[in-house]
């Protein structure tokens, strides 16, 4: 079994759909696999509330008044504790350093809502929407140093209606999320678990 660590700074309704996702996969469609920590930045996160309800075991991890480099150690230090083989960030707004990307490099995906390359940063959606873009959806994407420019795993797209609202766009890019990142991650979760068997 593979296990997965998360990391959220917000709602974490992405962190669900993937705990959700490895806890009702069958035996009979692949290895189970497991969601081993929640890590949040933000105390008052509801994605902590989130892991409560699931019973999936959460670490507040403050960046306040501490460098980058020091939160970093934390949260290194409670995903070597739990033995964490793959983190999935769900909303974790904070640009890692250098350090930290090559010591997990390949082990660190992300849900971006926008077809990267295109409309990277924080408020992608509206960006897209204010500049009168049609084409929508959601990248899962590795991390780097920089803002949304890892290499690219999956995208899924979907063309706006006339007249359609940045709300309803909004609502229909979180669906695509919540099917694209669960299966992304299960499928890099398969791959580390294969490569631990004896060839």
């Amino acid at each position: 079994m593979a296990k997965l660590a998360v990391l959220a700074s917000g709602s974490g309704s992405n962190f669900e759909a993937l705990a959700l996702a490895l806890r009702a996969r069958p035996e009979s469609e692949g290895p189970r696999h497991g969601c081993a920590m929640l890590i949040y930045d933000r105390k008052a996160a509801f994605a902590a509330q989130r892991a409560a309800r699931l019973g999936i075991g959460s670490r507040y991890v403050t960046y306040m008044g501490r460098t980058r480099e020091e939160a970093e150690a934390e949260i290194a230090a409670i995903l070597s504790e739990e033995k964490a083989d793959l983190i999935a960030l769900a909303g974790f707004m904070r640009i890692f350093t250098p350090d930290f990307v090559r010591g997990w490099k390949g082990r660190v995906v992300n849900i971006h809502p926008a077809l990267l390359p295109k409309w990277p940063g924080a408020h992608a959606i509206r960006d897209a929407f204010e500049a009168g873009e049609r084409i929508y959806g959601a990248t899962v994407h590795y991390i780097d140093e920089g803002v949304d420019t890892g290499p690219l795993i999956a995208r899924e797209s979907f063309d706006s209606r006339e007249g359609e609202s940045i709300e309803s766009i909004e609502e229909r890019t979180h669906e695509i999320e919540h099917r694209l990142y669960p299966r992304v991650v299960l499928e890099l979760l398969d791959k580390i678990e294969s490569s631990r068997r004896p060839r």
